[in-house]
């Protein structure tokens, strides 16, 4: 990867998720949301959509737009809408915080913020989905690589969760007098949670896992059976997701298509399980770095969840436990890993961006001398502690504790974003080789207007 490849707005992406991410985590240690408020109730919704939004999915979207390409070795199609596609889902979702805290009667304003933000927000994943999708058509369907494939059934995951919650938004407005008299979100409220946090976030993470993991281990990357049952497994799983209420409808039952799915996510989670060990066993690079490390607690969430949920379901007791699940898989699984892995790109996209153009000119450091590991393993330690604190004080119900482990996690991932500030200005790196003839100290996140 040249630094001409580089996609303008990824850090921008990054920065804005990251805002999100500790925000959303100030508002939790302060009690705000659940579990101090109603798992419905507007305030918890604020919280949750800025989470699934504002983090995970802009950090999604910054990472699709720059590893795409990779994955399929074709420029970006169409890479001019990254921008407006950023500005779309920021008002969007600004509008649709504003609109519940409306309901929740936090502003008095007389705006129809969630109409705009059901507006705003397809409008910018529709741009998103539209310049990777186009990317991924570029390419013959027999070219895919694997990771490639899991990425379009993420994009198609989430036109289905952001059509549903466009919707939501539109009936909560009002201005869906067509949908009024149906109950639109217990229709289709489970089928939105399952296919924007399970197949957009979920399935996308695993398939970029595919990619990364065996990139910074040096691990063969060539495809297995196990990956490949993994992907269709996984897309027939969401399929059966998405028939669940038509199928309700016809039958009276959704039970039939839900269980199929959640058969076919557990063996697929398994088969992914074979695919991680092969990874971290079969890899070239003996000492393994402290983004790969601190991946695996990501990656032990997501099993700890699954094995969670089988334990909540034979007890009987799901209903009342889906809080904890939602949050193990949220923080524990897709934002540890999202930390993880921007652990490592980050520096390596400022590496890239900074000693890139005058490389093998002049002497530069290495990736991992923009980040001082002994450090900041202290800080993965703490975040995922908190993690699981905060899941052990949902499940019995202590929601201070609760804050008392969110508190944990927003300390460990202001100092996490504080060390990619300081691998970003090049702080670790000192003489001369910081900024040797021909390097420019790259910017905090939005590019050079001057770049192509």
């Amino acid at each position: 990867m040249s630094a001409s490849s580089l996609s303008r707005w990824t850090m921008a992406y990054f920065a804005a998720a990251l805002f999100f991410l500790i925000s959303a985590q100030v508002l939790m240690a302060s009690g705000y949301g659940f579990p101090t408020a109603s798992i419905e109730a507007p305030e918890t919704l604020v919280v949750v959509h800025m989470v699934t939004i504002g983090w995970l999915s802009l950090l999604m979207c910054g990472a699709l737009f720059q590893f795409v390409p990779v994955l399929v070795a074709r420029p970006l199609r169409d890479s001019t809408l990254a921008l407006p596609a950023l500005l779309c889902l920021l008002a969007g979702l600004l509008c649709l915080l504003g609109g519940f805290l409306q309901t929740a009667g936090t502003i008095d304003l007389d705006i129809p913020f969630l109409a705009f933000g059901g507006l705003l927000l397809p409008s910018g994943f529709a741009l998103v989905i539209w310049t990777i999708g186009r990317t991924l058509w570029s390419v013959p369907k027999s070219g895919l690589s694997l990771p490639a494939r899991f990425v379009a059934v993420g994009l198609t995951c989430a036109a289905a969760a952001v059509a549903l919650g466009a919707s939501f938004a539109w009936v909560l407005s009002g201005h869906a007098p067509a949908l009024a008299g149906t109950d639109v979100l217990a229709f289709g409220l489970p089928v939105h949670v399952a296919m924007g946090l399970g197949g957009w976030l979920g399935f996308t993470a695993i398939g970029v896992s595919y990619r990364l993991l065996p990139m910074f281990m040096l691990s063969p990357d060539r495809e297995h059976g196990t990956g490949r049952f993994v992907l269709w497994a996984g897309a027939s799983a969401w399929s059966f997701v998405l028939l669940a209420r038509p199928f309700a409808v016809v039958s009276g039952s959704a039970a039939l298509p839900t269980v199929f799915a959640g058969v076919l996510i557990l063996v697929a989670t398994v088969f992914f399980a074979f695919d991680l060990i092969f990874f971290y066993r079969r890899r070239r690079r003996g000492k393994i770095e402290l983004n790969v490390k601190s991946a695996i607690g990501a990656f032990l969430a997501l099993y700890c969840s699954i094995l969670l949920i089988l334990i909540l379901v034979a007890a009987g007791t799901f209903a009342e436990h889906v809080d904890a699940v939602v949050y193990i898989v949220g923080f524990g699984w897709l934002t540890g890993l999202g930390l993880s892995m921007l652990y490592k790109i980050v520096p390596f996209l400022t590496w890239l961006e900074c000693y890139g153009p005058v490389m093998g000119r002049v002497q530069t450091p290495r990736v991992q001398d923009l980040v001082v590991e002994s450090r900041d393993r202290v800080f993965f330690t703490l975040y995922y502690a908190g993690v699981l604190l905060g899941t052990g004080a949902l499940l019995v119900g202590a929601p201070i504790l609760f804050r008392v482990a969110t508190a944990m996690t927003l300390l460990a991932t202001m100092a996490i974003v504080a060390e990619l500030v300081v691998a970003r200005r090049l702080v670790n790196v000192g003489g001369a080789l910081r900024l040797p003839e021909g390097a420019s100290r790259p910017r905090l996140f939005l590019p050079h207007w001057h770049a192509r």
